[in-house]
């Protein structure tokens, strides 16, 4: 006779909370270890024409964008990890498209000052070096004495002596024209993204006035009455669809006394707000037309690019640059 014992199975042991640890840790180590050979690569082409600048400019620039904005990136080992070195490569790439300081010495000596001034400018918002990247890089931080050096360059002493006469005669029958040109514009031709040419700009509510200390150009931001109406009942954050900004932009003209007058025309640039119709470049629409003869800017149309990644530090301002003041009253803020 057989036992009971006799056609019963061996019981499984299960596995303890240890062992079941050890093979996840295993695992994880096995995925990361494989993750670490995809590695999109990220290569630095020759230096074909480095930004031209004083040494002491390029030091700064050196240590905290060149990483990102150079053929002369150099990763320290934690960001050759993987996934940082996804996350790095793909930054390094974005940056270089906007900015390459080892192409950028190709361009005329205006055109280099002028991708500084926007480096510059960011940098003082506070958007670059990125956050993400500053925390992670500490020693990429600009400070304010280094900051005070790359402002001195792009604006160096000028002799307050007056412009010719000839330069000031020319500027004014220039100015005298501009004012009393006719609102119809038939030859103005559209943006290439399609935005048109609104002539009735010159009409509008100054809003604000700024200059360039690198190029000596100063503009006046005017406004359409939407975007007045929107800054008399604060509502500008997001602006109303229909608000629409002209920036114009001048030539800076001294007399010799030290007031600065209007120069020669440069150009005048429109944002217009829909937030439907320009829904992919941030819900405005950008236009730039040059010259005398009012050339449109863009060589096509993904020129506002250029525009977007500009406005890009004041996205939380709804794009714009020029904020309306609040002052304090009896009753709280205006």
């Amino acid at each position: 006779m057989r036992s009971m014992s006799d056609d019963s199975q061996p019981l499984a042991v299960p596995a303890s909370p240890q062992r079941k640890l050890l093979w996840f840790a295993a695992l994880a180590i096995a995925v990361f270890l494989g993750l670490q050979l995809v590695r999109p690569p990220l290569e630095n082409p020759p230096v074909t024409a480095d930004l031209q600048a004083p040494p002491e400019v390029k030091q700064i620039l050196r240590n905290s964008c060149y990483n990102c904005h150079s053929n002369e990136t150099k990763l320290p080992w934690y960001d050759q990890i993987v996934p940082a070195y996804w996350l790095v490569t793909s930054d390094v790439k974005e940056a270089r498209r906007h900015l390459n300081f080892s192409e950028l010495g190709a361009q005329p000596a205006a055109r280099q000052k002028a991708a500084l001034f926007e480096a510059v400018n960011f940098i003082q918002l506070g958007a670059m070096p990125l956050p993400a990247y500053r925390f992670v890089h500490p020693g990429s931080v600009v400070t304010p004495e280094q900051l005070a050096v790359l402002r001195a360059y792009l604006n160096p002493p000028r002799p307050a002596a007056a412009a010719p006469d000839a330069a000031v005669s020319a500027a004014d029958t220039q100015y005298a024209k501009w004012i009393a040109s006719p609102p119809e514009h038939p030859l103005v031709e559209d943006e290439l993204n399609g935005v048109a040419f609104i002539p009735g700009y010159k009409n509008w509510t100054p809003i604000s006035s700024t200059d360039r200390f690198d190029n000596g150009t100063m503009r006046e931001i005017l406004g359409n009455p939407v975007a007045i109406k929107a800054i008399a009942e604060n509502h500008i954050n997001p602006w109303p669809d229909g608000t629409v900004f002209a920036k114009v932009t001048w030539m800076e003209q001294p007399d010799g006394s030290g007031v600065i007058h209007t120069g020669a025309f440069v150009q005048v640039e429109l944002m217009i707000k829909d937030s439907h119709k320009y829904a992919s470049t941030a819900g405005w629409g950008w236009g730039r037309w040059r010259g005398a003869e009012l050339k449109p800017y863009g060589a096509n149309a993904s020129f506002t690019n250029e525009c977007v990644g500009c406005h890009t530090p004041v996205r939380a301002n709804d794009f714009v640059y020029t904020m309306p003041m609040r002052t304090a009253t009896a009753g709280g803020r205006q």
